[in-house]
């Protein structure tokens, strides 16, 4: 597994294609505290809950001055299928390569139905203006990680 980012690390820097095939750069963002959540796999069970509830809390969370991005694996295609389904209005990154999972320490070994198996480890980072890790969380679960954000986040 790579090495986790800790609060006040500087954000790896990266350009990754939206659900339209659009590059996005984490620079394009400076100047917004953003919300870059990692998730395994569009339209299954536990990323659609999560990533419904970030939608769920968008309005909120924008309000604040907050931007959310999610970032998976899927191909552009599979991630703008995912976005018409659940009706998402923001980002959905693809990294087929895993080289943005890798460099937040997203991806490594997990536990998957009792098997060891090598993927994404559901992570999110809230980051500042300036690009720096605020907080980390890893290995985070699916349903009430939202919730738990907007506590932590005060809103």
């Amino acid at each position: 597994m790579s090495q986790r980012l800790e609060p006040g690390d500087v954000a790896p820097d990266f350009e990754l294609p939206d659900a339209d095939d659009t590059p996005v750069s984490l620079t394009s963002l400076r100047g917004k505290r953003v919300v870059l959540y990692f998730y395994p796999a569009a339209m299954t069970p536990g990323c659609t809950k999560e990533s419904v509830d970030f939608q769920g809390s968008l309005a909120d969370l924008e309000s604040a001055g907050v931007t959310v991005v999610g970032i998976s694996p899927d191909a552009p295609a599979k991630l703008a299928k995912f976005r018409e389904k659940e009706g998402l209005t923001f980002p959905l990154l693809s990294d087929p390569d895993a080289e943005v999972l890798r460099a937040y320490g997203a991806y490594g070994e997990k536990k998957l139905y009792g098997k060891t198996v090598v993927g994404v480890l559901r992570s999110t980072f809230i980051l500042d203006a300036e690009g720096r890790i605020e907080k980390a969380y890893y290995k985070v679960k699916a349903t009430g990680h939202v919730d738990r954000l907007r506590r932590d986040l005060g809103i």
